[in-house]
């Protein structure tokens, strides 16, 4: 990699980890193509959502790459990208600056939506301010006790499709579960490739993921499990008269299914970050298949014809 000049715009550019933000934007996409298809759609809050899920996403990997370094995680054999603390390209003094102007900016973005709903979303915002800390730091991280998962489908499901659509519509829905379980577990898949790639030195470190935990090939299945659930529980969708919410996304089982069979080929090391990438491409497609489905499934001036 070329060299990073320390504290430089790049620095924190690479330290925000881009490439994690479709785990972010994916289920405000989802959130808000439902809110069009109910009727429901406002675009200010559709906004506001997307920059609050942005801000915290990139908050809690500020937070991963700032603790994770003074626990001594991010060690010289690391296989996945680079961690700007590790690297030096950012002190730990920089970094903890960095993570409070971004959490600020997140919680003066997010009490906009308080105009749109109720006191409740303070105590979410708060959530999930609080479990961003608590994936990686204090006394029982719980990312080092196999919890990330579970903490994926909730705050990347529930939290952000659920959110999105109780902010422009202040309901909730069979359908706005289902979709938020859909993302949840197919937002998981990205955890569970780091992971994977990681099982190793998860080991060393003392990191009890679900994978050091149950080995290798739960891990695999693990991945492969998730995407097709993901998939097939769109099919719930059909009886609900979304056809194309129920079809669509079926489009997206064999680029997981060649996903995961690439992964199992290359088992380890850092050509594992290939999978990441493809994973990261598969999670968006199915978002927005989905998203597109219930677009195609509207009954509103915003449907697609």
């Amino acid at each position: 990699m070329e060299t990073v000049k320390p504290h430089s715009l790049q620095a924190w550019v690479l330290a925000s980890r881009p490439t994690t933000l479709t785990g972010a934007i994916t289920p405000v996409m989802v959130g808000t193509a439902l809110a069009i298809m109910d009727g429901y759609f406002q675009w200010q809050p559709m906004l506001i959502c997307f920059l609050f899920a942005g801000l915290m996403q990139i908050a809690a990997n500020f937070i991963n790459d700032l603790f994770d370094y003074r626990k001594g995680t991010d060690r010289e054999d690391r296989l996945g990208p680079e961690r700007a603390c590790a690297q030096g390209w950012i002190s730990p003094k920089a970094m903890r600056n960095g993570i409070i102007v971004t959490i600020a900016l997140a919680c003066l973005v997010g009490s906009m939506l308080l105009f749109y709903a109720g006191w409740e979303l303070i105590i979410v915002g708060l959530l999930c301010i609080l479990f961003a800390f608590l994936y990686t730091t204090g006394p029982y991280p719980l990312s080092y006790h196999g919890w990330g998962d579970l903490l994926v489908i909730v705050f990347f499901g529930f939290v952000s499709v659920g959110g999105t659509y109780y902010v422009q519509s202040l309901t909730w829905t069979p359908d706005v579960t289902v979709a938020s379980l859909v993302c949840g577990l197919l937002i998981d898949t990205l955890l569970v490739v780091n992971n994977y790639r990681d099982r190793e030195a998860d080991a060393q470190s003392g990191k009890r993921t679900l994978i050091v935990r149950f080995g290798e090939a739960f891990g695999q299945y693990l991945y492969l499990a998730l995407g097709f659930i993901a998939a097939f529980i769109c099919l719930w969708f059909l009886f609900e008269g979304h056809v194309y919410a129920g079809l669509f996304p079926q489009f997206y089982v064999p680029l997981h299914f060649a996903t995961w069979r690439k992964m199992v080929h290359i088992h380890s090391g850092k050509r594992l970050n290939l999978i990441l990438g493809e994973t990261s491409r598969n999670m968006m497609l199915l978002g927005s298949l989905l998203a597109i489905g219930f677009l195609f499934d509207a009954h509103s001036p915003y449907v697609i014809s």
